[in-house]
């Protein structure tokens, strides 16, 4: 705590926030979804100790539900020989025991699912369940036609990059198209389901600037409060042209199923644009926020594609239940997503696609204190050139979660992080929580007067639905 920021945090107390519709509507959700989850698991079970077990889990995590409802105390964390155990306890103490709905949002919201991780890490039978992957295999099965699409217009630009550019442009026409080009895949990666795919109906380098007539891509540019994307571009070409042998690009992972798969759409191109050389990966090491990305949902991506057809055929119970039989995939699908499963299993197996997991990206608090608390992890990440931090949670998480005034620049909101910490930080990041910086002043009060937009009710309401985005850059290398 005593790292972090000390402008007042988003609390759960305060009517008015995001925080409190949060602990009273949608955790309850979460964890009745979770019970519902293990209990199914529990029921094709035919091991005597497993349904136990299993049986045990159900009523702690009901126990839960039964405390944040009621407004308990959070409770210390029993310890399952994580070192974060000690670092979650101590805060706890610092804020003085506090109850569900009188705790800054952050942590509380970090609490319950660290503590929801102990129900399992403790176990004997159950240690690397993820109660929450039906959801996200679920999410990304829904998203077949986005993935189909993709992956076709992913292996188009394949071809288009390697071979000859263009033998007609101009190196500055060449570096717009290439710097359009550059905006739409991280456009994909920024918007993940709400995206226009649309958009990349035409990738040869001679057309790819009809882009930026598109009505679909300048509304959704619109809805862009802050865009960073051309500098970001910017710090890329230039480390390009600078003719280093290794040009580095981290991605700090937030959601498995699309999002990851569109995640991995971006590293794919950074690299065969030549605008990175390797892209290294930061997931989660426990179910976390329900579907951010585990080591193994990288896995289980690449096996999809792999075996795409099982996948997309098989009717799931819910679809029997519905009596609905998926589509058969067609031949072409079927090749592109072999394709797609190729290229990316090759720059795998080459090293230019890099796992890395790290228990930070699951403590307590935000990454003010990451240079103090994880200096090996802060040391590395100076080594990239840039650093992507992707979804609601990492923004949350690099301004603290603080009740930042709008405008405050996005720079001084990050603290250790921002000018001088020889890290370069992008965020994109669609809005669903109160925080935000880095807006003009006035855009806030903009934006709250149009219609869902909150008003004069003291609610930031249009920074909750993911409507708005964020994209935002500090070059702490500069």
């Amino acid at each position: 705590m005593e790292y972090d920021t000390k402008t007042p945090l988003y609390s759960t107390s305060d009517k008015t926030s995001f925080a409190y519709v949060s602990a009273r509507d949608r955790w309850p959700v979460i964890l009745t979804g979770a019970i519902d989850d293990v209990h199914k698991a529990v029921s094709k079970t035919t091991d005597p100790e497993v349904e136990a077990e299993g049986k045990h889990i159900t009523s702690e995590i009901a126990k839960l539900k039964y405390e944040l409802q009621h407004d308990r105390q959070l409770t210390p964390l029993p310890d399952d020989g994580v070192p974060d155990i000690a670092s979650y306890n101590k805060e706890l103490e610092q804020l003085g025991n506090p109850k569900w709905f009188d705790v800054p949002w952050l942590f509380s919201e970090c609490y319950l699912y660290r503590r929801l991780s102990t129900l399992f890490s403790l176990s004997k039978h159950w240690k690397s369940y993820d109660v929450f992957s039906k959801q996200k295999t679920q999410t990304f099965r829904s998203s077949r036609p986005a993935v189909l699409e993709l992956a076709a217009r992913y292996n188009e630009l394949t071809k288009q990059l390697q071979s000859n550019k263009s033998g007609s442009q101009s190196e500055e026409e060449l570096v717009e198209a290439e710097k359009v080009l550059f905006t739409e895949m991280c456009e994909i990666c920024l918007w993940g389901n709400a995206t226009d795919l649309s958009l990349l109906t035409n990738l040869s380098y001679e057309d790819i600037q009809k882009l930026q007539g598109s009505k679909a891509r300048k509304a959704q540019e619109a809805n862009i409060v802050s865009n960073d994307f051309p500098a970001a571009f910017d710090i890329l070409r230039k480390a390009q042209k600078s003719g280093k042998a290794e040009r580095r690009v981290d991605i700090v992972l937030d959601n498995a199923g699309f999002e990851l798969f569109v995640d991995v759409i971006l590293a794919g191109y950074l690299i065969q644009s030549g605008l990175a050389t390797v892209v290294v990966f930061h997931p989660k090491n426990i179910p976390w926020f329900v579907s951010d990305v585990l080591p193994k949902d990288f896995g289980d991506l690449f096996s999809v594609l792999v075996d795409a057809k099982n996948f997309y055929e098989t009717p799931t119970e819910d679809d029997k239940a519905r009596d609905i039989h998926p589509e058969p995939l067609s031949e072409k699908e079927q090749t592109d997503l072999n394709e797609l499963f190729q290229n990316w299993s090759t720059l795998y197996g080459e090293g230019k696609f890099v796992l890395r997991p790290n228990r930070f990206w699951t403590e307590g608090g935000s990454y003010w204190r990451l240079p103090k608390t994880a200096s090996a992890l802060f040391e590395d990440l100076k080594e990239s050139e840039l650093v992507i931090f992707k979804g609601d949670l990492n923004y949350r998480k690099l301004t603290g979660d603080a009740a930042w005034d709008p405008s405050t620049p996005f720079t001084e909101a990050i603290g250790p992080l921002g000018p001088g910490s020889g890290m370069r930080t992008l965020a994109l990041r669609t809005c669903k929580a109160d925080v935000v910086v880095g807006l003009p002043k006035g855009k806030d009060e903009e934006l709250r007067a149009k219609e869902g937009g909150g008003g004069d009710s003291g609610a930031r309401k249009w920074a909750w639905s993911g409507k708005w985005a964020v994209v935002q850059l500090c070059d702490g290398k500069a």
